[in-house]
């Protein structure tokens, strides 16, 4: 009899602790889709926005060093015809230089220009200044706790954007449909 009661003490104990990380994945997914609404509107708000691509770029190649276009793309997750766009504006503003890669030439490096480092430089103190206004009331320990707990978050999401997913999501609606209905 012990061992069917510590079975079902243990089987109760999973299903207790799978519930509870089921609310927490809820929690936190009603909480980032929270937070990226407010920071989607704070941008608006900022006087800078029309600058976020600027301070996405700028931030690649100041952090990360020199990159091919196609590289700063897919590090920034953005559409090559949209950072060939912004490298263009920021070459023309002296923000960036391109120069041919040494490793084959018929390439092209970007790199941060003295004024590129400024710019971000900038943007960063910026952001700083407004999110320290923010962090002020908080207590000391409370502001390690997020800072930690936010890198932990995105290396995880960012582990698992590059993981293959156990289940391919399907297509489109159709496919689903289609999925649904050969199950069933």
């Amino acid at each position: 009899m012990d061992d069917d009661v510590r079975a079902r003490e243990d089987s109760a104990a999973e299903e207790a602790a799978a519930a509870r990380l089921g609310e927490a994945a809820a929690g936190l997914g009603s909480e980032i889709v929270r937070f990226s609404r407010l920071v989607t509107a704070w941008r608006r708000h900022a006087k800078t926005d029309a600058g976020a691509a600027d301070r996405v770029l700028l931030a690649k190649l100041v952090n990360h060093g020199d990159r091919r276009a196609t590289d700063l793309a897919a590090d920034a997750l953005l559409d090559l015809s949209t950072v060939s766009r912004q490298v263009r504006s920021l070459v023309e503003r002296g923000l960036v230089e391109r120069y041919p890669d040494p490793e084959d030439r018929r390439g092209t490096l970007l790199r941060a220009t003295e004024a590129g480092h400024a710019a971000f430089g900038e943007y960063r103190r910026q952001r700083d200044t407004k999110l320290a206004a923010l962090l002020e009331p908080w207590p000391e320990e409370d502001r390690a706790h997020l800072v930690r707990l936010m890198g932990r978050l995105n290396d995880d999401l960012e582990q698992a954007r590059h993981a293959r997913p156990a289940h391919p999501a399907p297509e489109s609606g159709e496919t689903a449909v289609k999925e649904k209905d050969a199950a069933a």
